[in-house]
């Protein structure tokens, strides 16, 4: 087997699975892109198999500390020690994400499952060469009847490989309907945003919509408007969704007749909403922020706090005597004590004192691996507003 030596401070030494090109001491025997590779340590010691990319800034992802090839079996094996972990959670096993790449020892690979379809991304070039490989096996062990490839994600660039979307096994899907966390939703797996269908918050829902009984509620970057639907079906006095994705106003107002409840939907920047609320002095009682990445690098984190500063203030403005702030960032180069940092100093320029109450992560469906930092992603806390000392 073709493989690599690592340089004696390489993050792979101390229980990562990443190797950059920077630390790399050697490569042998010839590896091609999308191979599998060993990877070894100065004095030859085996340190497990791993896909290989030149192209990529990480040149190898590590899969298994033996040595391992990427077979029908491997998969299969894989996808059914995925499947026992989050049954063991107690996650609905007809709607959760099925495989989080390196969370379930395989780079790259995204699987979630609605019902009787599952949608695949391969976001490494190895992973991409095997994808019919690996969406036979995802058929076989799931018994779904139809797997589609969503494979539009920018981060494939980085990896050398085209945009490309459509049905891979089975029949082409019929527009359904799914329950996530209690709630129904229209499902397009085809057109949807990233897989179809964010499952990472599913576990907030409840906890978030928990607080909005009798109180009006503001939810901003709603998306298909689950935590706006959450909150109405939980007792809200009134629900706002806020949305700038035009393609999304009518799938948050088509969910909402869905789930029998009564949603104000507004198009347009958040940020633009929010100063044209504070000018009309409107007041809400729990607000949500669920924004997009701010940042996909590290270059741009003061970019993104500066970012979340503005957007807190804004927020902050807008809270009643009791209010509470919901909000969450998917930032993974924003760390959670930067992030709460940061809405602290949002709510000192708003003149507001707030105490911490609660805190999120991502679903348990989206394992977080320790030692794997890059596989957290998702972090969230919920603040109340309270008179100053």
């Amino acid at each position: 087997m073709a493989g690599l030596v690592v340089r004696p401070r390489a993050r792979i030494l101390h229980g990562h699975d990443w190797v950059y090109g920077t630390e790399v001491l050697k490569v042998f025997g010839n590896p091609e892109d999308g191979d599998v590779v060993s990877v070894k340590d100065g004095r030859d010691r085996m340190l497990g198999s791993a896909v290989y990319n030149s192209k990529s800034q990480i040149v190898a992802r590590r899969f298994s500390h033996r040595r391992q090839d990427l077979d029908a079996d491997f998969f299969r094996r894989r996808l059914e020690r995925a499947q026992g972990f989050r049954d063991s959670l107690g996650v609905d096993p007809l709607v959760r994400r099925v495989l989080w790449s390196e969370s379930d020892g395989v780079p790259g690979v995204i699987v979630d499952r609605f019902a009787d379809v599952a949608t695949l991304q391969t976001q490494t070039m190895a992973m991409d060469l095997r994808r019919d490989l690996i969406a036979a096996a995802v058929q076989e062990v799931l018994g779904v009847a139809t797997v589609v490839e969503r494979n539009d994600s920018s981060s494939r660039k980085v990896e050398g490989l085209e945009i490309r979307t459509g049905v891979l096994l089975g029949p082409e899907p019929q527009a359904s309907e799914i329950t996530v966390a209690g709630m129904k939703f229209h499902l397009d797996v085809i057109h949807g945003q990233k897989t179809g269908f964010y499952l990472d918050q599913a576990a907030s829902y409840a906890a978030v919509a928990a607080h909005a009984k009798g109180r009006r509620v503001l939810d901003c970057f709603s998306n298909q408007g689950a935590f706006a639907l959450a909150c109405a079906l939980g007792g809200a006095s009134e629900v706002t969704a806020v949305e700038s994705g035009k393609e999304n106003l009518p799938r948050i107002e088509a969910n909402a007749q869905l789930n029998n409840v009564a949603v104000k939907v507004i198009g347009g920047d958040v940020f633009e909403v929010l100063s044209l609320a504070a000018r009309r002095e409107e007041q809400y009682d729990l607000i949500i922020l669920d924004p997009p990445p701010f940042t996909k690098t590290r270059k741009g984190i003061a970019d993104a706090l500066r970012g979340y500063r503005e957007l807190h203030l804004k927020a902050a403005q807008l809270l009643s005597r009791d209010g509470l702030l919901a909000t969450f960032s998917c930032s993974h180069h924003v760390s959670a004590e930067e992030y709460d940092l940061t809405v602290s100093e949002a709510f000192h320029d708003a003149r507001r004192t707030a105490r911490r109450l609660a805190t999120f992560s991502q679903s348990p469906d989206h394992p977080i691996l320790v030692g794997f930092p890059e596989t957290e992603y998702l972090k969230g806390f919920l603040y109340g507003m309270t008179s100053s000392f």
